[in-house]
């Protein structure tokens, strides 16, 4: 039972896998023509489709929107209710019809034409009345639903995802949308945070366990329990000579077990990574995974200057 629910599920993926294959062949001057539109236009995208491209349309709107293009989804059905009333004139509409002909999509087109807006339309069918009543359009012709019955949408919407994706990121590539752009639009949780967040914002200030070179083994021990950093910094704010960790000093142990010869000089690392406090949580992070560190020193890294330390456990 198990390895045929197995072999079920690897026929679905192998069967959309060559339905997007399909739609790769199929991609052609009309995806650059839609992607044009959009950046031309001083208004924003409205994407309309109903039942399983309705969902997809949704999720295409969430994608264009995160990403620097504005978009709003239209129930087709609700748009005779008033909600025809969200269209402006620069406004680009992306109607999804599989068929081409959902009859809710199709009774939109005629206020579009009148109310002079451009039409994408995405469809299975490129000889549809949607097709032809589009300015350009994008064509998903698979030969196979994953669907053993060929009815519910399957390999058709993952077309249509996947389409909506391509669209989304040709339009962030052509907005030179950066990392910063992003966060702006995803202001609440750890990715919001750690691409408009400075080092400076998070990084520990206060008590800094500074300790001279010469210092004995015990005021070692006592300043790294006392800093609870787990470290200590060799030097003072003005000049740092490197840094110690509690792995360096568990290091240094098995190196040098009699505690009484024991010299900080002999095990702290005295090239230590500093970054300028400016710089992003981001970048930061990026760093310390780069070069497997938790712990990373803050402030001028030419004058070995510290004004802090920022620790990636704490982010």
């Amino acid at each position: 039972m198990q390895n045929s629910r197995l072999a079920v599920a690897r026929r679905v993926f192998q069967t959309e896998i060559e339905s997007l294959q399909q739609v790769i062949s199929q991609l052609d001057g009309a995806f650059d023509q839609a992607v044009e539109l959009i950046l031309n236009s001083k208004g924003k995208v409205i994407v309309s489709g109903i039942g399983k491209s309705g969902l997809i349309g949704k999720k295409m709107v969430a994608t264009l929107s995160s990403t620097g293009t504005p978009a709003y989804f239209l129930h087709p059905s609700e748009a005779f209710h008033g909600d025809l009333g969200i269209i402006s004139q620069h406004d680009i509409l992306i109607l999804i019809s599989f068929s081409g002909e959902t009859d809710e999509v199709l009774k939109i087109i005629p206020f579009l034409k009148w109310h002079q807006n451009k039409i994408i339309g995405i469809t299975g069918n490129p000889n549809s009345t949607l097709a032809k009543n589009a300015d350009c359009c994008l064509k998903l012709m698979i030969t196979q639903e994953a669907c053993p019955l060929l009815l519910a949408p399957t390999s058709s919407t993952t077309a249509m995802l996947v389409l909506g994706d391509a669209l989304a990121i040709a339009l962030m590539e052509a907005r030179n949308f950066l990392q910063e752009d992003f966060a702006r639009f995803h202001p609440g949780g750890s990715l919001g945070r750690k691409l408009v967040t400075r080092v400076k914002d998070f990084m520990r200030t206060d008590n800094l366990p500074f300790i001279k070179s010469d210092a004995s083994f015990t005021d070692l021990i006592l300043l790294m329990s006392a800093g609870r950093l787990g470290l200590v910094i060799i030097g003072n704010k003005e000049k740092a000579e490197g840094i110690l960790t509690d792995g360096d000093l568990r290091r240094g142990l098995l190196r040098f077990p009699d505690t009484s010869t024991l010299k900080i000089s002999d095990i702290f690392n005295p090239n230590p990574i500093i970054i300028a406090e400016d710089e992003f949580i981001s970048e930061a992070e990026n760093l310390m995974i780069e070069k497997k560190i938790a712990t990373i020193l803050v402030g001028d890294a030419e004058k070995c200057m510290v004004k802090g330390v920022y620790q990636i456990y704490n982010s």
